[in-house]
């Protein structure tokens, strides 16, 4: 299980470069340099992002992406649930079958805890808080 994939893991270096950038618009080529993503997997999520409302899209000579919200808005939760779906650490073994113990289930009930746990932690990242803790030096 893993609990940021790839393309999550993309989104938030781009994020974080394009915040860095004093609200520049930001080409794809700079960012598959800058930030040294493959083009058509970063073409792909900027496309979602934009969709979604996270990202502005420019087109034409100049043309790139700048954020549509604040960094500060931006929330990794967000951008989890955008790319990869709801944050869940764990799905029942019995699957769509109905489970005999379902509301008595320990083993469901502690990671049930846990989960709300780390999505409440989660929660509280946002790309501001990303983009300000050692990204300036790594190119995230």
């Amino acid at each position: 299980m893993r609990l940021i994939t790839r393309n999550t893991d993309y989104a938030v270096r781009a994020l974080s470069y394009i915040s860095r950038q004093e609200e520049k618009v930001i080409s794809v080529s700079e960012l598959v340099e800058k930030i040294k993503v493959p083009r058509p997997f970063l073409r792909k999520i900027l496309q979602i992002l934009n969709k979604k409302g996270i990202l502005v899209s420019y087109k034409g000579q100049g043309g790139g992406f700048a954020l549509a919200k604040k960094p500060q808005e931006i929330f990794l939760t967000d951008l989890i649930e955008t790319l990869q779906g709801e944050i869940k650490l764990n799905e029942c073994l019995f699957k769509k079958m109905f489970c005999p113990d379902i509301k008595n289930c320990g083993l469901k009930k502690k990671i049930e805890t846990i989960e709300r746990y780390v999505v409440s932690q989660l929660k509280s990242i946002t790309i501001a808080s990303l983009s300000n803790n050692g990204c300036k030096t790594h190119n995230c």
